[in-house]
């Protein structure tokens, strides 16, 4: 088994099993958060991070989960980065409202949310991506794009992104309850290509795509898109504007997988601190 697959055992059965015993512990028809359960939960959503700095000290020793732990303080200098991991989420649901109300003549319902909780919560929320930032793109993106590109590895990586979250869709009293699994791995693989391309753009910064991450789980509700009541997680039902929301994710990830054509792939082997690449 290669080390990149090694690593996406690891992570499932962290997180799957922490995911599983989070609900069975919580009280029956309540989302597993709170107390102990939420606990158990946390140490879930970090499987990646541990995957990743288990197999990184196991073929780099010490001095390899310094150098990939170091790339989440990695700043970009130029500010239009942190314009694009902040925009992005805000940008296509404000852009599939507007679709929206052209297309079947009404605004679709927006959050209650006010947008200057968002803003606040996104500072919070960027340091706990590092629980999923530093397996999915700090570890597995490198030695995927090394493999197939840039491109196709971020595809790739998507897909598998959006599987890990399949737990959620079984636990009572979470936002993807019952939801489209189908859709939601197709919007997750979208999201990945655009990731993935922030990251080449930025030299492989850990925290630029921790803070797209943040921004994305904060502002993804401007303009909720779940089913009420659902419960087929396999089906394809969703409502108008999860599809049109889906479309538009996929029209920014084909122009990011045309600029990343040709991209090198992040030097994974020459220590993770030095990962970089050339997206033109």
């Amino acid at each position: 088994m290669s080390r990149v697959a090694t690593f996406f055992f690891l992570t499932f059965a962290i997180s799957w099993s922490c995911f599983i015993a989070a609900a069975l512990v919580a009280p029956a028809g309540t989302a597993p958060t709170t107390g102990l359960p939420g606990i158990i939960y946390i140490v879930g959503v970090f499987g990646p991070a541990l995957a990743a700095v288990a197999m990184t000290m196991w073929a780099e020793g010490r001095d390899g989960v310094v150098a990939l732990l170091r790339r989440m303080l990695q700043a970009p200098s130029e500010v239009r980065w942190y314009l694009f991991a902040l925009a992005y989420m805000p940008a296509v649901k404000l852009s599939a409202a507007a679709l929206h109300r052209v297309a079947l003549g009404a605004w679709p319902a927006f959050g209650d949310t006010p947008w200057y909780l968002m803003l606040l919560a996104i500072p919070f929320s960027t340091p706990v991506q590092s629980g999923e930032e530093v397996g999915w793109r700090g570890y597995a993106l490198p030695r995927l794009a090394d493999r197939l590109g840039l491109g196709p590895a971020s595809v790739v990586l998507g897909v598998i992104w959006g599987v890990w979250h399949l737990p959620f869709f079984f636990m009572a009293g979470v936002d993807k309850s019952g939801q489209s699994i189908p859709l939601y791995v197709a919007g997750t693989t979208a999201l990945s290509v655009a990731m993935a391309w922030l990251y080449a753009r930025t030299n492989g910064s850990l925290l630029i795509t921790m803070l797209m991450h943040a921004a994305i789980n904060n502002t993804t509700d401007i303009v909720p898109t779940a089913v009420a009541g659902a419960a087929n997680p396999y089906s394809l039902h969703a409502t108008p504007i999860a599809w049109i929301t889906a479309a538009l994710l996929w029209m920014v990830a084909l122009w990011c997988l045309v600029r990343m054509r040709g991209g090198a792939a992040p030097r994974a082997r020459q220590r993770l601190a030095s990962a970089a690449v050339s997206a033109r």
